[in-house]
């Protein structure tokens, strides 16, 4: 089901609708998620009185759920927030650490299986939402604690009905998982099918224990010992101890103001100024005037990318270790310099040394009443992360060592034991006059500071819905000459690229959510306009709520 595009309309049609005329409306707030029930799960906690915080909360568990592959209580992420309260933009990494015991050799050569480690038990690194998501509520939640797990639980205990994208991603992993893991995912064994029941009974008692307790018995307890007894068992570097260790870490955000929009995303460690590098650079040209998806405009973004790469590579570091110059970097005299060297009619060859990052990841966004926002990117890295599941707890663990970068050793970016990983994370808040204007996001690891850029360049240059900014074809260059385009891009566009030396590959880009505030001439929110990416989980449904006075 698509979302309905007279969403943004529909505090006012409800309105209309009440028999008594003197009721007032209020909007209570809008979640956008890549999974209808996890929508549903946030927005049944905005219709309790619970705020984003909560919500948010609500539908990182559910997503765990009903979307198993892509993230959960063994992954990581990155979190960005608006405090209505104090007006404040803040980050809360979710990424956790390289474990102590990592030795980062084994996941390169002359290591002989170097590549087999960056899937299964020497891939899974120390997961960090959960600390996140506990850190988020004492901070800011308004509702218990143990009210926020409803939905998840009941999905785990009860079953839902499986799409036909989730039943192949299950079949493309099912030769990897152990005979625990396909109990839950297989039938008879062989592998679920769409449309079949899928029951996680273990994953529901898990998550009672953190209903109960929180985070403790995740990092400390029975769940933490149980990791620990079978990491031991499988030869991964992760231990209990970095479980322990491990803390949620606020960290300050950074802004760029594109054409009179104050954008924020997450500061290092997470990796998002690539982003911003994209939309300095943009800042340079007359996007407008270039014309929206024109073979001039793409290969221009192309170009622009490699640059913003080229700026990734050279001051991306664990800012612990030593601190990166990112306001020179996204000062208008360097964007200058950059901008310059872009300015050629035919693609530049550049060759990326660093990691390809995963693009199995999920983005949610969620608006309350109060206007407070949650824009949070999650992930296991991998589909089913290492494939390595946690007998007994339900719980698939990341792949995060995977998305280090190797080449050359000892660089900024190596696994470096008990060091950040450096996530291509991008959650986006973007305020206009002071004001909470739109929040987004997209999976897709290496794409994702493309995708970001070319949604708010739709949004803001011209003038797109925030559902047309999301579905618009886009492009994300890979390496050293290719460009991966949106299969509906229009041909002819795509043989002009290929004429300027761009070797094309079809496929998708996406799977972005988003939300754009509606305003009153008053300044009062009036509604809500949400944009879910038609490459998604069927067009998952999009809620937004009126509250009655």
């Amino acid at each position: 089901m698509k979302p309905l595009s007279f969403l943004k309309f529909l505090p006012f049609l409800l309105l209309c609708a009440c028999t008594n005329n003197s009721e007032e409306t209020k909007s209570i707030g809008s979640v956008a998620s890549a999974h209808p029930l996890a929508t549903q799960a946030g927005q049944k906690i905005l219709d309790q009185g619970g705020n984003a915080f909560d919500a948010a909360i609500a539908v990182a568990a559910t997503l765990n759920v009903v979307e198993p592959m892509m993230s959960g209580l063994g992954g990581y992420g990155t979190i960005l927030i608006y405090d209505v309260t104090k007006k404040q933009v803040r980050f809360l990494n979710a990424s956790g650490r390289f474990p102590a015991n990592t030795n980062s050799d084994l996941m390169r050569p002359p290591t002989a299986n170097y590549m087999e480690n960056r899937t299964g038990p020497k891939s899974i690194s120390t997961p960090g939402n959960l600390h996140a998501w506990e850190a988020m509520h004492k901070n800011y939640g308004q509702l218990e604690w143990k009210n926020l797990f409803t939905s998840a639980i009941h999905h785990a205990e009860e079953g839902f009905e499986i799409s036909s994208r989730t039943a192949k991603l299950i079949e493309t992993s099912f030769e990897d998982f152990s005979d625990y893991s396909r109990g839950f995912y297989g039938k008879d064994g062989h592998p679920l099918k769409g449309g079949d029941h899928l029951v996680q009974a273990d994953l529901a008692k898990s998550y009672r224990l953190i209903a109960a307790g929180g985070a403790a018995p995740f990092y400390q307890g029975a769940m933490a010992d149980a990791i620990d007894r079978q990491m031991k068992e499988v030869g991964s570097f992760l231990s209990k101890a970095d479980l322990v260790n491990n803390v949620a870490e606020w960290w300050e955000p950074i802004k760029f103001n594109y054409r009179g929009f104050d954008v924020y995303t997450a500061g290092l460690p997470a990796n998002s100024f690539p982003a911003f590098v994209n939309l300095g650079l943009m800042q340079e040209y007359p996007s407008k005037e270039l014309g929206h998806n024109t073979p001039a405009y793409l290969h221009l973004f192309a170009e622009m990318t490699k640059e913003s790469y080229k700026a990734r590579l050279a001051y991306s570091f664990d800012p612990e270790i030593k601190k990166s110059p990112l306001d020179s970097i996204l000062s208008e005299a360097f964007l200058k310099i950059m901008a310059n060297q872009i300015n050629r009619p035919k693609a530049s060859d550049f060759v990326l040394p660093f990691a390809e990052e995963s693009r199995n990841t999920t983005h949610f966004v969620v608006i309350d009443q109060w206007g407070n926002i949650v824009s949070a990117t999650q992930t296991l890295g991998n589909i089913f992360g290492s494939r390595v599941m946690v007998e007994g707890t339900g719980i698939w663990l990341n792949n995060s060592m995977a998305y280090a970068t190797y080449e050359p050793k000892g660089n900024p970016m190596d696994a470096f034991p008990g060091r950040h990983k450096l996530s291509g994370d991008c959650p986006v808040i973007i305020l206009k006059d002071d004001r909470p204007w739109a929040a987004l996001g997209s999976p897709g690891g290496h794409t994702i500071t493309q995708n970001v850029p070319q949604i708010i360049f739709n949004l803001i240059d011209f003038n797109m819905t925030m559902q047309n900014a999301i579905d618009a074809p886009k492009i994300a260059f890979i390496e050293p000459n290719s460009i991966l385009v949106d299969s509906d891009l229009a041909q002819a566009v795509i043989d002009s690229l290929s004429a300027r030396g761009h070797d094309i590959i079809k496929g998708n880009i996406g799977n972005a959510n988003g939300i754009k505030i509606i305003y009153n001439d008053k300044g009062e929110v009036e509604g809500y306009e949400v944009g879910m990416d038609k490459r998604g989980e069927a067009g998952a449904v999009v809620a937004t709520s009126v509250n009655k006075k």
